[in-house]
């Protein structure tokens, strides 16, 4: 269809490590400027920038194993060193898990400036619907990068030439929100609440977006407002069964605010993480060469701590869950003797992410670590809940906050929540922990609460809370890019 190497240049010079080419008749016959010509062109930009979300998988991964719910695991301390080093604390600007995150949340960022580039240069119905998602999508991969980086070069509408890359800075941070604001309001006003298509994102995504933004600004009252506004006016509501919500068959529920869809029905290779159809995340959270029922093997990655497992009240039937304590589901079967699992050397705690695990059946095609069919739930309706209780409690609305977080407590059964003051917020921060963990979002919970050097080893106050700018690209821009604090 057209060359995107020469249709988004990316930011930093950097490519993705596999190039996708679609055959053209005559060939060369388009390229970067003689596009735009008909709404499909639209259209199939649009789906090119949503392609880049399937690398969430890595900030999500990061989301746990910086905080104390999960060690990196895997086969050795070598494999995917980057994420041993996270676990540590002893990263540094030179780590190839950060780059990727770096490298393609700003090839998602260069596909909208593309689109948005173009965006006057025809009219047609439905125009709009497609610029409002486009928008998400940039304030999305803003959002991903400015909570891990802090301020970082803001790009807007545009493309870049190499000798622009070396001649640009870093923005500050409260400039890369106020972009990300500006594009998510925008994208509010024209979204609807319900796509036809799944997957698409709507109305509620841009406002469940937006007060997750606002609450990690500090800015509690629009945050309540924002919130507010997706819960009583959405159609959103929780699942009853909360178990149901991680198996494949269920997803796409009135639960889901934003998820990132993926499939089972493409292979898939090691060699490109980033051109998965499937979602990576579950056969690298697999039980390293089992063989038994229900589950299938997997590379043992992110694996939940005895922490995390600790916190949960007995009682609270999220615990089992979230994490999978394999001995004990072993032993509960009627043939324990026959079933085999391997422990790798990466690290073992006996524990799994029973969230985005492989399950038999749910297996895709060939190699199935890489193919499976799980999506992965960016925004739920219970993490709306507990953000507007968390806005309400900053600005002193303990009933209603009391409220939110009762309606997500009592969905498993747990009995209504009756504290105030400092015992409230420590109770909502337990349950946010009690109900999300498993979804990347520990780490920064603890960050933006102050909590992260008491529960966190080896970080260091000043310095952890960012991540480093990766090296290679401060090099690549001409060196002109100042380093994170401590880095």
């Amino acid at each position: 269809m057209i060359n995107w190497r020469n249709a988004l240049m990316l930011l930093l010079l950097s490519q993705l490590g596999c190039r996708d080419y679609l055959d053209v008749q005559p060939e060369f016959a388009l390229d970067a400027e003689n596009y735009f010509n008909a709404p499909q062109d639209y259209e199939l930009a649009l789906i090119g920038a949503y392609d880049l979300l399937q690398g969430s998988f890595v900030s999500y991964w990061i989301g746990e194993i910086a905080s104390d719910n999960a060690i990196a695991g895997g086969e050795s301390v070598t494999d995917t060193e980057g994420l041993h080093q996270i676990e540590a604390m002893t990263h540094d600007a030179v780590n190839l898990e950060l780059r990727s995150l770096f490298r393609w949340n700003y090839t998602g960022i260069a596909r909208v400036n593309y689109l948005m580039e173009n965006r006057d240069k025809i009219d047609f119905d439905g125009k709009e619907g497609i610029v409002a998602e486009a928008r998400f999508l940039r304030a999305y991969y803003y959002f991903d990068l400015v909570k891990f980086f802090g301020g970082v070069p803001l790009v807007i509408d545009k493309r870049l030439g190499s000798d622009e890359v070396t001649q640009i800075d870093r923005s500050s941070a409260a400039e890369v929100y106020d972009q990300i604001e500006a594009d998510l309001n925008l994208a509010i006003a024209d979204l609807p609440w319900n796509q036809p298509v799944k997957g698409r994102v709507t109305k509620g995504s841009a406002l469940g977006l937006l007060g997750k933004v606002q609450l990690y600004r500090g800015k509690h009252a629009e945050a309540a407002s924002t919130l507010d506004q997706l819960i009583t006016s959405g159609p959103h509501a929780l699942v009853s069964d909360f178990a149901s919500l991680w198996l494949a068959a269920n997803e796409n529920n009135a639960e889901t605010v934003f998820d990132i869809e993926y499939s089972n029905q493409e292979g898939g290779s090691y060699g490109c993480l980033i051109c998965l159809e499937g979602n990576a995340a579950p056969g690298f959270q697999g039980i390293r060469q089992y063989d038994g029922p229900f589950y299938g093997d997997g590379n043992s990655y992110n694996l939940p701590t005895q922490d995390l497992y600790d916190s949960f009240d007995p009682a609270d039937p999220r615990r089992d869950v979230t994490v999978l304590d394999l001995d004990a589901f072993i032993a509960s079967q009627s043939n324990p003797g026959s079933i085999n699992y391997a422990e790798g050397a990466g690290g073992h705690t006996g524990f799994y992410n029973n969230k985005y695990i492989k399950r038999l059946s749910e297996i895709g095609l060939p190699d199935n670590d890489l193919t499976s069919p799980l999506n992965y739930k960016v925004i739920r309706y219970a993490d709306v809940l507990l953000m507007a209780a968390e806005a309400h409690i900053r600005t002193g609305n303990e009933s209603q906050a009391l409220n939110y977080i009762n309606q997500v407590r009592n969905r498993v059964g747990l009995p209504d929540l009756q504290s105030g003051g400092a015992q409230l917020e420590d109770d909502l921060w337990k349950e946010r922990r009690a109900e999300l963990s498993g979804e990347g979002h520990h780490f920064f919970d603890l960050v933006r609460s102050g909590r992260a050097a008491n529960e966190i080893t080896g970080f260091v106050p000043g310095k952890h809370e960012l991540f480093p700018i990766p090296q290679v690209e401060i090099d690549l821009a001409g060196g002109n890019w100042t380093q994170n604090p401590g880095y």
